[in-house]
């Protein structure tokens, strides 16, 4: 568990992390270099979960040296079984982190949102759903290991 206490607002007792896939942890269907290190190393204070469509075909593959749990959605309501998902979950023990309009239902309900830009981009929904806005997943990542930047970052 990771616990933030942040300035003016609720503690954060983050149990979860669910990430989507592509445009997130990978770039047409790859795997971003750095992510698995750094996944595995969280893997020790969150249980981490991938949701994706599967896209390209490949996610068990891309993920097979990950400790986490994957889950594969159909095409149809996509915001839905995400935010479904975390709601099984308790969303206010997740950290939710997406780049796409399928995501936002899924970061806004999440304790903590963070929407990923990259190289796929951002949907205007999933950045105004979203409670921090980072360029890269490493970054993200990075602020769940120093919580001090999420302070400084959402303290009112």
């Amino acid at each position: 568990m990771i616990s933030i206490s942040i300035p003016g607002s609720n503690e954060l007792n983050l149990r979860y992390l669910v990430l989507d896939f592509n445009g997130t942890l990978a770039v047409d269907g790859k795997l971003l270099e750095g992510v698995v290190n750094k996944l595995n190393a969280l893997a020790y204070n969150l249980e981490i979960h991938i949701i994706s469509a599967d896209t390209f075909g490949n996610v068990k593959e891309q993920l097979e040296k990950v400790k986490c749990k994957i889950k594969i959605i159909d095409e149809t309501d996509q915001q839905l079984q995400k935010l479904g998902y975390i709601a099984q979950l308790d969303n206010d023990s997740v950290v939710a982190i997406g780049n796409g309009k399928n995501d936002a239902l899924m970061l806004k309900h999440a304790a903590l949102g963070i929407c990923m830009i990259q190289k796929e981009g951002a949907s205007p929904e999933s950045m105004m759903a979203a409670d921090v806005v980072c360029n890269d997943i490493l970054e993200a990542i990075d602020l769940l290991t120093n919580p001090l930047r999420l302070k400084a970052t959402l303290r009112k």
